[in-house]
Order: C-alpha cells, then sequence, then structure tokens
C-alpha cells in the first residue's frame, strides 16, 4: 500500500474487532488513513509485524494494552525493540489506564478507551500531535 507522503496513515493493534471499527470511525473522517491488525495474530505468529509495518509505513501506532496486561505490555515493549518500529511514534491505549500507567513504571501516557465520543477524539487530537513529534527512537 503505497502512501503519498503527506497522508498521514496510523496503525492500530488491538484485541477488539469493535475498538478497532471505532477508532477506523474516528480517525478516517479527520483525514487519517487506519490500518489495522489484531494482537492475537502477532502473538500467534499469524502476522510479520515488521512486513506490515514497512507494508504500511504508518507514523503512529495507536496499540492497545489489553488483559492479561502484563503479557500484552511484554509484547508492545518486543514490538518497540524491532527495527521497523524506528521513527514511528506510539499512542497508548487500554481499557484501564491506570493499571498500564502502573506496569509501564514511566510517565507514559495511556488513553482510557471506554467507547464514548469523547475517547475517540481525544485519540485522533493524540495521533495528530504524534505525527508531528521529532521521532524519539
Amino acid at each position: 500500500m503505497a502512501q503519498d507522503r503527506r497522508t498521514l496513515v496510523a496503525a492500530v493493534f488491538n484485541t477488539s474487532p469493535d475498538i478497532v471499527d471505532l477508532l477506523r470511525q474516528a480517525l478516517e473522517p479527520a483525514g487519517i488513513v487506519a490500518v489495522s491488525v489484531m494482537t492475537h495474530q502477532i502473538r500467534e505468529g499469524a502476522v510479520n509485524v515488521e512486513a506490515f509495518l514497512q507494508q504500511h509505513n504508518p507514523q503512529v501506532v495507536v496499540y492497545d494494552i489489553a488483559p492479561p496486561y502484563e503479557a500484552n505490555w511484554h509484547l508492545f515493549q518486543h514490538i518497540c525493540e524491532m527495527d521497523a518500529m524506528r521513527d514511528r511514534q506510539v499512542v497508548l491505549t487500554s481499557t484501564n489506564a491506570q493499571h498500564v500507567e502502573r506496569l509501564a513504571g514511566r510517565n507514559e501516557k495511556i488513553y482510557e478507551i471506554v467507547g464514548k465520543p469523547l475517547d475517540m477524539d481525544q485519540i485522533v487530537v493524540a495521533v495528530k500531535e504524534a505525527a508531528h513529534a521529532r521521532p524519539v527512537r
């Protein structure tokens, strides 16, 4: 999928097809192309994350830390170590932001998703801000 350099692409990594749909419905009207993969597909080896990232070249990865939180946090950390994540920004989401913030052990902003429109609006703003941030990886 070749994207125009000006097109903002966000990769959504999530455990819930319903949440992926909600995020897509929020991101796309804001001019953000949303591509997605289910985290269980990554864990099971059904999706090659590096190939997916290279193919779609998202500027931002919207990654959800879902239960079991510890296992999914470790999967996220593993993905962040991949070469394909270099120069990509991350927006973290969870249904339990406080638990994930404690688990992360740092000042990581976690956007809580409970399905309200305000949740989605905040994530759209975070994706846009992340896309314009200086790469940290």
